[in-house]
């Protein structure tokens, strides 16, 4: 299919932090934090706190594994090595992967690294749409989220494909970080988007994001915050957006 024969695609999408498949009771828990997944039944997962062979984690390669349980495709990216193996951000897809790229980001040389996941797909509407998921740095110190934001709308703004960008970036709505990611990225004016996302009880923080570029392209038909407050500390937003090419 051409892109002037593709037709407007409806997508839900979740960005969810799985806390390296511990749980709040520290379990490890990964049938819990699937079915959890199957139950809001998405296109698109952005996973944060993902491990890849850590010890902690059982040497389990926790994208592959949510991904066999999700019956989705899976992707990890590296943000660095960690307890015995690799620690960073995870994709979920109901569509396979057409290209992918981990994305680097910049931090002080104290912090930990961070990454961004970027994944395109091609719908059956014949859209291809760019996904990233990424986790900023969580310091109460700004520098690096800044450095982190800065870098991400460089590599993203110019574009030409419509992108999502979900995650966990670690600070509220009226942060510099986040002024500077909304120059090339805009966020739904739906009530439920400016809810609280952290922590999981009470939540009173909004850190947890799901954003778009080509702002008339999109409409938001639908913004949840759930709180599944055993499977993670975090709330997972999630957002049903009708793309129109």
């Amino acid at each position: 299919m051409s892109e002037s024969q593709a037709q407007s695609d409806t997508l839900r999408v979740m960005s969810f932090n799985i806390l390296h498949g511990a749980t709040v009771k520290n379990d490890f828990n990964l049938d819990t934090i699937a079915g959890v997944i199957n139950s809001y039944d998405p296109d698109l997962v952005a996973l944060q706190e993902v491990d890849f062979k850590t010890n902690r984690a059982k040497k389990y390669d926790l994208p592959t594994e949510l991904g066999y349980r999700t019956h989705m495709a899976s992707l990890f990216a590296r943000a660095m090595y960690f307890d015995g193996g690799e620690y960073g951000e995870g994709v979920l897809s109901k569509y396979s992967f057409i290209s992918t790229e981990n994305i680097a980001l910049p931090h002080l040389p104290n912090s930990e690294p961070r990454a961004a996941a970027v994944v395109r797909v091609k719908t059956k509407k014949g859209n291809i749409i760019q996904f990233v998921g990424t986790h900023l740095d969580h310091q109460k110190e700004k520098n690096d989220r800044i450095m982190q934001a800065k870098a991400l709308v460089k590599h993203l703004e110019k574009s030409q494909y419509p992108t999502l960008l979900l995650g966990d970036l670690n600070a509220e709505p009226d942060s510099e970080a986040i002024t500077i990611i909304r120059k090339a990225f805009t966020k739904s004016e739906i009530a439920e988007a400016q809810q609280g996302t952290y922590p999981s009880i009470g939540p009173h923080k909004k850190i947890d994001y799901i954003l778009y570029n080509q702002p008339e392209h999109w409409k938001v038909l639908e913004y949840k915050v759930l709180c599944e407050n055993y499977a993670s500390d975090h709330c997972i937003v999630m957002a049903t957006l009708v793309f129109t090419p």
